[in-house]
């Protein structure tokens, strides 16, 4: 398969001197960088320095593959391999491998390319049921494919490889095929194990949690996970990593049934880290969505969780924005942090207080986390333009982003509003 870039070479060629040049700059850092065995801290810093040139090293390569140039033998240490691709036609049963594909799964180019009812066979056993969700949510809640899994050569040797691929849909909108990229990573996920290991070698006294100068770990909780499909609504969100110093707040996103076709948007954050932040935004979720069922209206919501964290250890909230949505109206309430935005026909505004408003297709709606700033509000609103041609959640959510650089940690929650499938019998 040619890659469909090939024809913008000079973009492509920048690229390439740009992911050359970098590579040059951290040669020169991890040259400066002493040798001296008995220094913990210099080993990590050379690890690092290593990580990032075979890192540097395979965009390289890879960025040469996008450019179509012939393939060069995979050089010896390196963290990648080339990137395979595969398509399987569902309405055929057709499947197409690149060669590539072929050598990342250790199987023999002459031999017919897997179904993907056949691709488990070559998994894991302990990884099929991952392999199979992410398969089953693209090809029938046509969500993106993104995700991790070992296979097992027929030589007997176990990879990691990571799965990238989304649907291909029909005139009508149903799911025809599904496509997909994959790359072995097992090198890659080595290197950064060898990474983490040379830094927890550094020996440093531990500190207690929530002291001064010390930093939660990242989490992977709630909002990493795919936004629930809700009827009426296409929907998209990210979190904005926090910065580096500085007060730290954690945010979260949520999306939830209220009923057969009502949903609950809604998006905050807490005063402070605590000391675990992913259970700590996992348990406000959850109690979110406990008020909620408990029949607590949306505009209610805000007001009570606050009271209901006030007799918990949980940190209290510092905002919280939530909104109802039932095919073709919207409420919402907030207590504190900015006000939603709902856009519509290339104007924006921003939906002050608790409220209700009606809704048509093509709507654009955006909660987001942060303090409220007269600038951002300004920014958002200018992008009104734009956003109208949005075709998605996930393309409204990509304008959207650039409105927050340098926001610091900011949930986003893009909702747009979309027609209302019909039931089938």
């Amino acid at each position: 398969m040619s890659s469909p870039l090939s024809a913008d070479r000079p973009a492509v060629d920048a690229l390439i001197s740009q992911a050359r040049r970098l590579r040059g700059d951290v040669d020169a850092v991890r040259r400066d960088t002493p040798r001296d065995g008995a220094d913990p801290l210099g080993r990590w810093r050379r690890a690092l320095c290593e990580l990032a040139l075979h890192q540097l090293s395979d965009l390289d390569a890879h960025l040469a593959q996008l450019r179509d140039e012939p393939a060069p033998a995979p050089r010896t240490g390196s963290l990648l391999s080339r990137v395979g691709s595969a398509e399987w036609n569902l309405l055929t049963d057709e499947a197409q491998w690149s060669a590539d594909l072929y050598g990342i799964l250790g199987r023999d180019p002459a031999d017919a390319p897997l179904g993907l009812d056949e691709l488990p066979s070559l998994v894991a056993a302990e990884d099929r049921s991952k392999l199979t969700a992410m398969v089953t949510d693209c090809l029938v809640d046509a969500r993106p494919v993104d995700g991790e899994f070992r296979v097992v050569r027929p030589d007997g040797t176990v990879r990691t490889v990571h799965m990238m691929g989304e649907p291909v849909l029909d005139t009508e909108g149903g799911t025809a095929a599904m496509w997909a990229v994959l790359r072995d990573v097992s090198e890659l996920r080595r290197s950064q194990r060898a990474v983490s290991r040379t830094r927890d070698s550094l020996g440093r006294p531990a500190r207690p949690a929530g002291a001064p100068g010390t930093v939660p770990p990242p989490w992977h909780g709630p909002l990493h996970s795919p936004l629930p499909a809700r009827p009426g609504l296409d929907l998209a969100a990210v979190r904005l990593p926090p910065p580096a110093e500085g007060p730290r707040r954690v945010g979260w996103f949520d999306a939830c049934a209220l009923g057969d076709d009502a949903s609950l948007l809604a998006v905050g954050d807490l005063t402070g880290p605590g000391t675990d932040p992913g259970r700590d935004a996992a348990l406000l979720i959850g109690a979110v969505r406990g008020l909620a069922a408990a029949g607590a209206g949306v505009e209610e919501l805000p007001d009570r969780l606050a009271r209901l964290v006030a007799d918990t250890a949980l940190p209290p909230p510092h905002t919280t924005v939530c909104c109802g949505h039932r095919p073709g109206a919207l409420v919402w309430a907030r207590a504190g942090g900015p006000a939603p935005l709902l856009f519509r026909d290339g104007a924006g505004r921003a939906l002050d207080g608790p409220g209700e408003a009606a809704l048509r297709d093509g709507d654009l709606l955006v909660l987001h986390t942060g303090a409220p700033s007269p600038e951002r509000l300004r920014d958002l609103l200018d992008l009104a333009p734009r956003l109208a041609g949005a075709g998605s959640a996930r393309e409204g959510l990509r304008i959207v982003r650039g409105a927050f650089a340098g926001a610091g940690e900011v949930c986003v929650l893009v909702a747009r509003v979309v027609p209302v499938a019909p039931v089938v019998p």
